[in-house]
C-alpha cells in the first residue's frame, strides 16, 4: 500500500510544507530546526507515500541498527494530517517494520509527539504500538502543564515572590540577547549538576535566526544587571519553557516569577496551555521533586512525554 522513501535534501520543500499544513507537526520538525545538529545524527527520516500522495512523514535516525524518532529532538513520532486514518496507520506500522527488516534494523526507540501539541487529535500511532509493534514503554518523563483557559491561581509561595520582584523594581524584557543570559544558564547548570545546556549560545542564535517567532527570550533585569533569563518554544497553541535560570540574587527576589507573569499573563494570554518542561531525570526513574513542586505551584499538572521501543 505505502511507497515509503527516505528523506533527501531535495525534499526539504515538501517535507516543510507537510509538517505546516499537519495536524500534529511543530517547527521542531521543519528542516531548518532538524537539521543544524545533523553533524551529529545519521539522518534516516521517512516519507509514506500512498497513491501518490504524501501520506505521513517520521523523522528519525539510525544509529548501528537501531532506528531512533528522534532522539535530538523532545519529541517525535509519525507526523499526520487530517486525511490519515487509524486503519492506514495501522498498515503503515505493519509496512514500516517489514522495511527496517530489510535495512537490517533490529530495533526501534519511538516517541510521539504529546497530546498537546495536536492541533487535533493525533493519537492514530499509539494504538499500532501496541497492536502491531508490542512496543514497551522505555521512559516516561512527567512534564508540568499549566491550562491558561482555567486560569488557575498560584500557590501563595509564588505570588509573594512575584509581589516582591516587582516591589524591587526587577525589569523584564523580551530581547534576542542570548549571550547575556547564556553565562547565567551555563554557572546554574554546572553548579548544580554538573551540566551544560543541549545547545550552544551559538546554535541558539541560529535557530532563533530562523524561527525567531518561535524562539522567545526574555531577560529579567535589576538596577541593569542581569539576574534571570527565560527561553520559550512557541508552537501553536503550547508556550513551552525551554531553558531558564537565574542568579542566587534573582531566585531569592523572584526574577522567574517576574518573567512567567509577564509571559503568562500578559504576551501570550491566547495560547491554550504552558509546557514548563519535565522534572526527571534517568530516563524518567528519578523524580527531582522540589522541581517539580516549584512548576506545581504555578497551578501546573502533570502531562507524560513517552519513549516506547520495540524489536524487529
Amino acid at each position: 500500500m505505502f511507497e515509503i522513501r527516505r528523506y533527501t535534501a531535495a525534499d526539504c520543500d515538501e517535507w516543510n510544507a507537510y509538517v505546516a499544513s499537519s495536524k500534529n507537526g511543530t517547527f521542531l520538525f521543519n528542516r531548518a530546526y532538524m537539521d543544524y545538529h545533523n553533524d551529529r545524527f545519521n539522518d534516516h527520516s521517512l516519507m509514506f507515500y500512498a497513491d501518490g500522495r504524501l501520506h505521513s512523514l517520521l523523522p528519525a535516525h539510525i544509529d548501528g541498527d537501531t532506528l531512533y524518532s528522534h532522539m535530538g529532538l523532545t519529541y517525535g513520532g509519525l507526523i499526520t494530517d487530517m486525511h490519515t486514518t487509524a486503519t492506514s496507520v495501522i498498515q503503515l506500522f505493519r509496512e514500516l517494520n517489514d522495511c527496517l527488516r530489510g535495512r537490517g534494523i533490529t530495533h526501534v526507540v519511538y516517541k510521539p509527539v504529546p497530546w498537546i501539541y495536536h492541533q487535533q487529535p493525533s493519537e492514530e500511532d499509539l494504538y499500532p504500538l501496541f497492536w502491531i509493534c508490542n512496543a514497551r514503554v522505555k521512559a516516561r518523563t512527567i512534564a508540568s502543564v499549566y491550562f491558561m483557559q482555567k486560569h488557575l491561581r498560584w500557590r501563595k509561595g509564588r505570588s509573594d515572590q512575584l509581589h516582591r520582584a516587582l516591589r524591587c523594581g526587577i525589569k523584564v524584557v523580551r530581547e534576542n540577547n542570548f549571550r547575556t543570559f547564556w553565562p547565567i544558564l551555563e554557572n546554574n547548570l554546572e553548579d548544580r549538576f554538573g551540566a551544560h545546556p543541549v545547545h550552544t549560545v551559538e546554535e541558539m542564535e541560529l535557530l532563533h535566526s530562523r524561527f525567531p517567532e518561535n524562539i522567545i527570550l526574555y531577560n529579567a533585569y535589576l538596577e541593569g544587571r542581569p539576574i534571570a533569563g527565560y527561553v520559550f518554544y512557541l508552537t501553536g497553541q503550547v508556550l513551552r519553557g525551554q531553558y531558564c535560570s537565574a542568579t542566587p540574587e534573582g531566585k531569592h527576589l523572584g526574577a522567574m516569577d517576574a518573567i512567567y507573569d509577564k509571559a503568562l499573563f500578559h504576551d501570550f494570554t491566547d495560547v491554550q496551555y504552558i509546557d514548563f518542561g519535565g522534572s526527571t531525570t534517568n530516563n524518567g526513574a528519578t523524580l527531582n521533586e522540589g522541581l517539580i513542586a516549584q512548576k506545581e505551584g504555578f497551578s501546573a499538572r502533570a502531562v507524560c512525554y513517552d519513549t516506547y521501543e520495540w524489536e524487529l
